[in-house]
């Protein structure tokens, strides 16, 4: 048989599989049809009067609040040999023993936040993010709230540490030069953002707080984007020398990133434009150029030529369509 295989290329285990017969005798070789065999237990397997034994000596009051390891070491210690300990581990699986016996805390799911905005000054979203000081372990912390549908940056701080009431006097220093107070202010569940400060001041204001579910990071997704355009730009230093040069570069970064910058999230108008309204003067501007370049060369355009339009809205999760519910009748 072991020359035949070799000869014509056929492994031995698999001649021998397809040779099985259903009631394990030899066949003639080829694939054997019909429902495969039931498989055959080991010689080792307990039956089911010794497993329903051991599953009630687990059960038993004596044992009932010990681990399996430590069932199954007494019992050797008494003289009493059952099965092995991954087996007893096998036995307790199969009848639902091995789950948390604690009465553990339970609690009820965060809820996604859903907002949406489709103007300024409805939703703003702000955080905390660390900048490397001049030595080891020496950090500044920058405090940055923004309007998610404009994306202009309202207010910002660095500070030598993150404090609750120091996070209030931010916000309320935001919402003071700004001239308008939102709606709705998103936040993490950072120290300083649910801290009792800042939760006074937003029921002194009338302003709705909202959360980030917990270790959800895309729950704050246009503040989290702000940093690290911040760390990304070209002179971003590896660290700051001082405080002092931490608040200078961030001075002129947001001022240039609310003035200056194009955002492609807006139609390519800077934050300032959008917040203040401004932006469809500059994009009717902005269609005047271009109708004029395609009056004077029409054939470098397949179509009228427009500047990007702006958003309709500006969300965090956006929301999910209710379902159609069913008609009673």
């Amino acid at each position: 048989m072991k020359r035949a295989c070799a000869v014509t290329g056929t492994a031995r285990a698999t001649y021998y599989r397809h040779a099985r017969a259903e009631a394990g005798g030899p066949v003639a070789a080829g694939a054997v049809h019909g429902p495969r065999p039931p498989r055959r237990l080991p010689p080792s397997t307990l039956s089911d009067t010794e497993r329903a034994a051991v599953l009630t000596l687990l059960t038993d009051p004596a044992y009932a609040d010990l681990a399996i390891p430590q069932v199954w070491a007494r019992e050797l210690d008494a003289g009493r040999y059952w099965c092995s300990l991954s087996t007893m581990y096998r036995i307790a699986r199969a009848a639902g023993q091995v789950r948390e016996r604690r009465r553990l805390a339970t609690h009820p799911p965060r809820v996604r936040p859903e907002l949406v905005a489709d103007g300024p000054d409805q939703v703003w979203s702000w955080d905390v993010t660390a900048l490397k000081g001049p030595d080891k372990g020496c950090w500044y912390k920058c405090y940055v709230i923004m309007d998610i549908y404009s994306r202009y940056v309202t207010g910002w701080l660095v500070a030598p540490h993150e404090e609750g009431d120091l996070a209030k006097e931010f916000i309320d220093d935001a919402i003071r030069r700004n001239g308008a107070r939102p709606h709705t202010i998103h936040a993490d569940r950072g120290g300083p953002m649910i801290s009792k400060p800042v939760s006074q001041l937003m029921v002194d204001l009338g302003v709705t707080r909202s959360h980030s579910r917990p270790r959800t990071s895309n729950d704050n997704p246009y503040s989290e984007a702000l940093f690290k355009t911040v760390k990304y730009v070209p002179d971003f230093p590896a660290r700051f020398g001082s405080i002092q040069d931490a608040r200078a570069f961030c001075d002129a970064f947001f001022a240039a990133y609310n003035h200056e910058h194009r955002h492609s999230g807006i139609g390519f108008h800077t934050p300032a434009s959008v917040h203040y309204g401004t932006a469809e003067h500059v994009q009717a501007l902005r269609q005047t150029t271009l109708d004029q370049a395609y009056a004077t060369h029409p054939d470098r355009f397949t179509r009228r030529p427009h500047p990007p339009k702006l958003p309709d809205q500006a969300w965090i999760n956006e929301p999910q369509p209710l379902e159609a519910q069913p008609v009673s009748t």
